[in-house]
């Protein structure tokens, strides 16, 4: 039974990192409760006793030498704390040597004899002795092994850390940058072509028309894999892996292969696409299935004909193999177990023998199932060389940032990241965040939450490899739900988000590794940075140079509701209307969004949808008058008579944001085309969530009146020097 003593709870909490209390939107605090704390221990495989927390405290006195450290590039010196048991007055006695091995394989050593202990340690009855080894001189930014060996008077000690060099900031474009460009939902893209959902090809028609109208970026929804199933997993936020893409997004026609198999001139085929281009919705399971099939087929002959017979092809791909390693190869190897298992994405449904990945169940799999990984592969070759295309477009076509991604805050429990890195992830505990006023009773994102202990003994790996195959095809990054780079809302298994609480991580690393992979791709790096993010928070985001995401919506004198002047919104920042997980600027006017979560039910009461709706109409007076200078002459100025968003109103919105300082000027293509309806309702599947297709064609959007007029007020903009 577990012990629940308060005291022996709070001091095992705080060495693991659960924060005691928390304020909401509103400013009330919540006290985190006991049961609550007891469980997110549990979750993190803490064991909750007198011992345990002996354990916990020595912990770090046990270990040798750390798993990981993280120094600026600017630091005069690199200090390495190493522990181990020294009896007092024998510290001449000791001595240390140490090599510094750099990612090329170049290689510094060097020795020390004797040392003077900077902290010291009683543990059971055993004098523990901390002592620093500094490594001087000058260092790139970058990975380095540093292995060190110690010998005292009675025992050798050695061991292996990873030491991180980081740049102080992120990358920023020298001499400064200002440009506008557009976000879409590449699912709700249509063309003549596509197979019923947006993809790869139309994301390149895109960003070309979009930088011939002077626009610097194309900003798209994650892409990462989803498993394409109702009703839990179409959200491009709840990825079974963040490293790779969803094969739905791969345009099969432009695939070579495509025309050596028969399915190319299937009649069944055309009448297939011919109903699944009608609908008003994505059909995730109808445009997966169709696509499987054809990329199954596509496969069949490029390893006959090209991978069989070393083509150049063939070898193209053997070369992006190598080049992607052993974090491909454990994502195809996932895929290939779990279609296996009847698609089951989560690793913990699966057969005892194939959790692991090193496991000999697995490992025989692979072995004999190795042409069904090299499938997976070839997938994702080709989302690659999609996108790769892509921003070679924006690039030949001199726009400014280019393709503009999104990372989601997690993946789904039992994901592929979580079976790669056992026990970094906490089996028994969800991510989500807490009652606010969109969501009174809170949201479970339903993914999984990163161990902060498990993620320093990983050396940082699963956080490395996150950002920087997401920043390897694009030039900007949104990291979604930026708060959860200090602390993540951890909801334990089986209770509600209202119980949830929030743990600490070593922000300063992570924001750090950000940095280094940022300057490295010369890749620039968006923090959501909405909601309850604290001060100190936003304050270390804009230490790093990570651009701060200031909505239209939110940005008011409060309380009094005022929308501030654009003259008051930070230059190191992305400005935009709307999001997501919030209303388009038509759908906002007409109080569509507080319709919905009516017929949805998440009102707690009628109170709460009255509230909304008598503030809704005040910030439709706010907002003219907050746009009374960039409205035509002769718009009206009173709500009465605006009944509903007009483009003319529209364009004045996206007008304000050209005159702010922000560096980005993110604009909604649903906006533009007066889309009503939000992309999603967060915490529901009712609604039709990550579904809704534009009203026209790519190629009819990028022709549109509405389009070329706010290109030409970006292009008459004196702020928009790129442009």
């Amino acid at each position: 039974m577990t012990d629940l003593r308060p005291e022996l709870i709070d001091a095992l909490s705080e060495l693991s990192g659960i924060i005691p209390e928390y304020y909401d939107i509103w400013g009330k605090r919540h006290a985190s409760s006991l049961e609550t704390k007891a469980a997110i221990l549990r979750a993190m495989g803490v064991e909750i006793s007198e011992s345990g927390l002996d354990e916990m405290r020595s912990r770090p006195w046990g270990r040798f030498i750390r798993p990981v450290t993280v120094v600026s590039v600017n630091s005069p010196s690199v200090v390495i704390p190493l522990y181990f048991q020294l009896e007092e007055g024998r510290e001449k006695e000791v001595s240390v040597t140490w090599s510094l091995e750099d990612e090329e394989g170049g290689m510094k050593q060097g020795s020390l004899k004797g040392v003077s202990p900077s902290d010291t340690n009683l543990i059971s009855g055993l004098r523990y002795v901390r002592a620093d080894i500094s490594l001087e001189g000058q260092w790139d930014i970058g990975y380095y092994r540093l292995d060190v060996r110690c010998k005292t008077p009675h025992a050798e000690h050695s061991g292996r850390m990873r030491l991180i060099i980081a740049p102080d900031a992120c990358y920023v474009p020298p001499g400064g940058f200002r440009t506008w460009g557009v976000t879409v939902n590449l699912y709700a893209v249509r063309s003549k072509n596509n197979w019923g959902i947006g993809d790869l090809t139309d994301l390149s028609t895109l960003v070309k028309g979009i930088a011939g109208m002077g626009g610097g970026f194309a900003g798209i929804n994650p892409l990462h894999a989803i498993p394409n199933k109702r009703p839990y997993g179409i959200s491009p936020y709840s990825p079974i892996s963040r490293l790779y893409g969803n094969f739905i997004y791969i345009d099969i026609e432009g695939v070579p292969e495509f025309k050596e198999t028969a399915m190319s001139r299937s009649k069944k085929l055309a009448r297939e696409l011919a109903a699944i281009r009608k609908g008003s919705l994505v059909d995730y399971e109808a445009v997966a299935s169709v696509k499987e099939k054809a990329l199954s087929a596509c496969f069949s002959a490029f390893y006959k004909n090209h991978y069989e017979t070393g083509t150049q092809r063939g070898l193209e791909f053997k070369e992006y193999i190598t080049e992607e390693g052993s974090p491909l190869e454990s994502f195809a190897l996932f895929m290939a177990i779990a279609k296996k298992h009847s698609g089951t994405y989560d690793f913990r449904q699966w057969p005892k023998g194939f959790r692991s990945p090193l496991s000999p169940d697995t490992l025989k799999f692979k072995q004999r199932h190795w042409e069904e990984v090299l499938y997976y592969m070839y997938v994702q070759w080709l989302i690659d060389n999609g996108l790769r295309e892509a921003s070679g477009i924006a690039s030949e076509e001199g726009m400014a940032v280019g393709i503009y991604q999104d990372l989601a805050v997690g993946t789904i429990k039992g994901g592929s990241e979580a079976w790669t890195f056992p026990g970094a992830f906490a089996p028994d505990a969800g991510v989500g965040a807490p009652p606010d006023a969109f969501n009174p009773n809170g949201q479970d994102w339903g993914v999984m939450a990163p161990i902060p202990e498990k993620l320093m003994e990983a050396g940082y790996e699963p956080l490395i490899q996150t950002i920087r195959k997401n920043l390897s095809r694009s030039r900007a990054l949104r990291i979604d739900h930026a708060l959860g780079l200090f602390r993540l809302f951890w909801i334990p298994e089986g209770m509600k988000p209202q119980d949830g609480a929030y743990v600490a991580y070593p922000h300063e690393d992570i924001l750090r590794i950000i940095a280094l992979e940022s300057v490295r791709q010369r890749a620039i790096i968006v923090a959501e940075d909405l909601g309850t993010i604290t001060d100190e928070a936003r304050e270390a985001l804009r230490r790093f140079r990570m651009l701060s995401y200031r909505l239209f919506y939110f940005e008011r004198n409060w309380p009094q509701r005022d929308f501030i002047a654009p003259g008051d919104y930070p230059e190191l920042s992305l400005s935009a209307v709307t999001t997501h997980d919030l209303p388009t600027l038509y759908g906002y006017w007409a109080g569509r969004d507080i319709e919905l979560k009516d017929a949805l039910g998440l009102y707690s009461g009628e109170g709460f949808r009255q509230r909304d709706a008598e503030e809704r109409n005040a910030d439709r007076a706010l907002m003219l008058d907050a746009l009374s200078g960039f409205l035509p002459e002769g718009f009206p100025r009173d709500v009465e008579s605006v009944p509903e968003m007009t483009p003319e109103m529209c364009l004045a919105v996206y007008g304000f944001l050209a005159a702010t300082p922000s560096a980005l000027v993110a604009v909604s293509l649903d906006d533009m085309l007066g889309v009503m309806e939000q992309p999603n309702m967060p915490g529901t599947v009712d609604a039709p969530n990550w579904s809704r297709r534009l009203p026209l064609e790519v190629n009819e959007i990028l022709n549109d009146d509405r389009l070329s007029s706010l290109a030409a007020m970006f292009k008459e903009s004196s702020l928009f020097p790129s442009s």
